[in-house]
């Protein structure tokens, strides 16, 4: 069997939750030694924040999108979706800009833009092309028009972020390009599930559906907007995805931690709308950085172990089950989502302590992930189809 032929690179979502699931690992980890003052990286090129916030958003969150993209892209117009070669040059450059982050510093300038981007615009390249060229087959052709939108944003997300003037606004940029891929992904998969697993209607809209939608848009600009727009802005999604969601039958999802998770999910990301509204109007910050982290621990964290044991197992022909193992994942995440947002405000002075157990939380669970799930990601399908 040649190398190319090897059964990760038979579709998007195999070697890139891999990459997912060993980023959780040692990117958390590493940034709060980073963050004690235990770790130097001398030949970095950007300060330890920018380089947190980066690999967080484009390293450890792309790999997780980036994985779920190929896959479904591929599902929704009825392709046989990028493998082999191209998903090696996708990992390789993945790669490429992870050493880039750690090493950039003593490289030519050239070399480090070109390892910083090379990823990412190539995927959201090659996700446009397969989106536009068979949009005629699309069953969400309608929807997936904010795909279009988005999807090219996120070179100039990341070229703000670690911009020395404009890294924040970079920051909210592609913390909003997240938060309107998700609440995308939310619609579909929550109104798929609830269907499936319990015979139930949730409410979906084509107005509400379509304002939710647009607001999430408008808010990816949000570090080039005045902070009262910008409160007004959030306020108005926020008090829309609660309306939503009273009528998307939580007191059933919550029956079953896999389908509860993902409406966690989505609370977490009206709190963060509350708390970003809140943050604008009074002009101060909340400890730790609530209004980021609501949304890379309340989202990313939650929605990532779901996804990926999802896909994993019934992309590998395998029943999707979540059992013992895979709820405790899921717990993990919830502990580490309680611990880096909710301790630290009664609890400031042990800050540290917080982030420190926040981090191994986050990092167990990946790491059950790795041992559960990629042996299904480098294994044939056992039904005997071929992808």
């Amino acid at each position: 069997m040649s190398f190319s032929a090897h059964p990760l690179w038979l579709a998007g979502f195999r070697p890139f939750f891999a990459l997912a699931c060993l980023s959780g690992i040692v990117l958390p980890a590493l940034w709060v030694l980073m963050f004690a003052g235990r770790v130097e990286m001398p030949a970095a090129m950007h300060p330890g924040m920018q380089w947190h916030a980066h690999e967080m958003f484009f390293g450890f969150g792309w790999a997780m999108l980036g994985g779920f993209l190929l896959t479904a892209s591929k599902n929704w117009v009825k392709i046989r979706g990028y493998h082999g070669a191209a998903l090696i040059f996708l990992v390789a450059a993945w790669f490429f800009e992870r050493l880039g982050m750690v090493c950039g510093g003593v490289w030519p300038q050239p070399l480090f833009l070109l390892s910083n981007q090379l990823f990412l615009v190539t995927i959201v390249a090659m996700l446009l092309w397969t989106l536009l060229r068979h949009r005629s087959a699309d069953s969400y052709r309608r929807d997936n028009i904010f795909f279009l939108i988005l999807l090219p944003l996120f070179p100039l997300a990341k070229f703000l972020l670690l911009d020395g003037q404009w890294n924040k606004a970079g920051e909210m940029m592609a913390l909003g390009l997240f938060r309107l891929a998700f609440l995308i992904m939310l619609e579909r998969t929550l109104t798929e599930f609830m269907r499936g697993v319990f015979k139930a209607e949730i409410l979906r809209h084509p107005l509400l559906d379509g304002a939710i939608k647009t607001l999430a848009l408008a808010l990816v600009f949000t570090g080039f907007l005045p902070p009262s727009a910008v409160a007004a802005l959030a306020l108005a999604l926020a008090l829309l995805l609660l309306v939503r969601f009273a009528f998307w039958k939580p007191g059933l999802a919550f029956t079953r931690i896999d389908i509860g998770i993902m409406y966690v999910c989505y609370l977490a990301i009206a709190g963060q709308l509350l708390a970003l509204a809140f943050e604008q109007t009074a002009q101060t910050v909340w400890v730790g950085g609530v209004t980021t982290h609501l949304f890379t621990f309340g989202a990313m964290g939650l929605i990532a172990p779901a996804m990926i044991v999802r896909i994993s197992k019934g992309h590998t022909g395998r029943k999707v089950t979540f059992d013992a193992g895979d709820k405790a994942v899921l717990w993990l995440m919830i502990a580490a989502l309680a611990l880096r947002v909710l301790a630290p405000q009664f609890a400031p002075g042990a800050y540290l302590v917080w982030l420190g157990l926040a981090a191994a939380a986050w990092a167990a669970a990946f790491a059950i992930l790795v041992w559960r799930v990629v042996p299904f990601l480098s294994q044939p399908r056992i039904d005997g189809r071929e992808h």
